[in-house]
């Protein structure tokens, strides 16, 4: 089993192979006793949504048997407490901590040392150990962690939903209350300078409030660029359609655009591809949307974060690459360009993720309407 060290506390962190398999100590259920009560949890409260990435746990002393007693708590992003693959950099989904001298006045608490993944359903438990006897472990229970966002080089997260933005916004728009924030217009948009250029990498965002024959030919849902300026003046142009009900050859169809750096370096799909993609999107539900670029350009559509897939296109990019420098991101599109259309106006976005890397799995489970991918 490989273990994190930092100061006294083991993290043992989710996707390296053994972490929190049964060779472990602190393997769910191993060897518990009955002789030996389970500590009873005191806070935070099952099914708690807090406003910390480092909440403390705490437990009730133990009253049976006697001697020094020690406890051990675990969290993690999974019931089973097992393994869910990598958290967002810098950030950890599981924790182990054994040893815990047992507190005065009744209680016994503890703190980790590192921040826990933002908007992640958790869950924790605890167990004490007397001499050679441990209890079984106490109850599962549930939390939230702090909805918040963040931005570093390689990801950048925005939940959308707790009424604040780490982008930039403009043109009006409305923060709906566990939903996300509204777009309200077709020159209104969120903008984000990414920390640093993405040559390959994805884009996944949740989007409610689409429907069929929307008010404008190309609307954009979502789009990148090097710069705040106008977007078709970009040789790293990227963004994608759902287009509307008029003029948009052909109507209600699914399209995206990217530029790798010269205008000849353009990947987009041809008309045929787009008739293919002609569909009526429910404006009661909500899509997820992922763009991925690098080798090749992919956008997918699923009905739902784990629903079913809806369209998936990928052409391979056989020359150029993305580097836009600086890297701006747009939920929409910085307004009408031309004869093109801007943003789709009453678009509701939340759960934006950014990064090199596919998005963690877990990230955003504490959000409003959250289903695994």
């Amino acid at each position: 089993m490989k273990l994190r060290k930092v100061g006294m506390l083991a993290f043992c962190i989710a996707g390296v192979a053994g972490c929190g398999g049964n060779d472990s100590p602190s393997a769910p259920g191993g060897g518990g006793s009955s002789t030996l009560s389970a500590p009873a949890q005191s806070s935070p409260a099952d099914a708690a949504q807090l406003a910390s990435l480092r909440p403390t746990f705490v437990v009730s002393n133990s009253s049976s048997g006697s001697g020094a007693r020690t406890y051990e708590f675990q969290v993690s992003d999974r019931s089973d407490f097992s393994a869910s693959g990598p958290a967002a950099g810098g950030f950890v989904v599981a924790v182990s901590r054994a040893g815990v001298p047992e507190g005065s006045g009744g209680t016994t608490s503890f703190t980790p040392d590192t921040d826990l993944q933002p908007a992640t359903r958790m869950y924790w438990r605890a167990r004490v150990t007397q001499g050679s006897t441990t209890s079984e472990w106490s109850p599962t229970r549930s939390f939230g962690t702090q909805i918040v966002g963040y931005s570093r080089p390689g990801e950048l997260y925005d939940p959308l939903t707790a009424g604040a933005t780490i982008g930039t916004t403009a043109g009006p728009t409305t923060f709906i209350p566990g939903k996300g924030i509204q777009i309200n217009g077709e020159s209104s948009y969120v903008r984000y300078l990414l920390a640093q250029t993405l040559t390959s990498g994805e884009l996944s965002v949740e989007i409610e409030g689409l429907y069929g024959n929307g008010p404008g030919a190309k609307l954009k849902l979502f789009s990148m660029f090097d710069g705040t300026g106008n977007l078709y003046d970009s040789k790293y142009l990227f963004n994608v359609q759902y287009r509307g009900g008029l003029d948009g050859n052909p109507n209600n169809s699914i399209s995206f655009k990217a530029l790798f750096g010269d205008n000849d370096w353009k990947y987009e799909p041809d008309f045929g591809q787009r008739s293919a993609s002609v569909m009526s999107l429910s404006p009661a539900r909500t899509y997820f949307w992922r763009a991925i670029w690098g080798s090749s350009v992919r956008v997918v559509l699923q009905d739902g974060r784990g629903g079913a897939t809806l369209y998936d296109l990928s052409i391979p990019a056989t020359s150029g690459t993305y580097a836009p420098t600086p890297h701006y991101a747009y939920l929409g599109a910085n307004g009408p360009i031309s004869v093109e259309t801007g943003s789709w106006p009453g678009a509701i976005y939340r759960n934006l993720w950014i990064g090199t890397g596919t998005r963690p799995p877990t990230l955003g489970s504490a959000t409003a309407d959250y289903r695994p991918y």
